[in-house]
């Protein structure tokens, strides 16, 4: 069984060396949608594959860092990363350009190590991040699997080289936790939320 979590969120970005441009020279910005679909071959106790009241804590949190951001891609130039990070307090360097299909790449990562780190209490079993799609606009998306997501000859897969600013981190609940995302902490769900 597979259910879908859908998220929203505004951000601007450039996107090197595509095709398009206005796209690849001009900063712009976006209204994203992200649907998240998570799959298990068993049901919780309360017979769902994953309480979406879950999906509100540190998921909805890493995907709102990107909301009101720009988001920049660490190999361009450094003038341009330099005058970003001078003029917004928010802002999110990834190691790759920051199209759609990277988006969604790199949302899946993040995401699939919250489960993965997660202990469950509610009878979930065999909970795994299916697919990440992300809508750039309401005619074109990118869609992520597994395979996508841990493809390096898609780019940089290593989400230890994402740095979100300092403004961003501080607006989270713990400003510490993609520093223990990263160090392997493990998180246990609540039991109400």
């Amino acid at each position: 069984m597979i259910i879908r979590k859908l998220y929203r969120f505004e951000n601007a970005h450039i996107v090197r060396q595509c095709t398009s441009r206005r796209c690849s020279r001009s900063i712009h910005g976006h209204s994203y949608k992200v649907e998240l679909l998570f799959a298990s071959s068993s049901l919780d106790r309360g017979q769902m594959v994953y309480d979406f009241g879950l999906t509100k804590g540190m998921i909805k949190e890493f995907i709102d860092s990107f909301d009101h951001s720009i988001t920049l891609w660490s190999g361009d130039d450094p003038d341009y990363l330099a005058d970003m990070k001078r003029w917004s307090e928010r802002w999110v360097q990834l190691p790759v350009n920051p199209s759609a299909e990277q988006f969604a790449r790199t949302i899946f990562l993040i995401v699939d190590r919250v489960i993965e780190q997660t202990k469950m209490v509610n009878g979930e079993t065999d909970v795994r991040l299916d697919g990440v799609i992300v809508h750039e606009t309401d005619t074109g998306y990118a869609r992520a699997g597994r395979s996508d997501a841990y493809n390096s000859t898609m780019g940089p897969t290593n989400i230890d080289t994402i740095v979100f600013s300092q403004r961003v981190m501080d607006e989270w609940t713990n400003p510490e936790m993609f520093k223990e995302l990263l160090s392997g902490k493990v998180f246990v769900n609540p039991t109400s939320v």
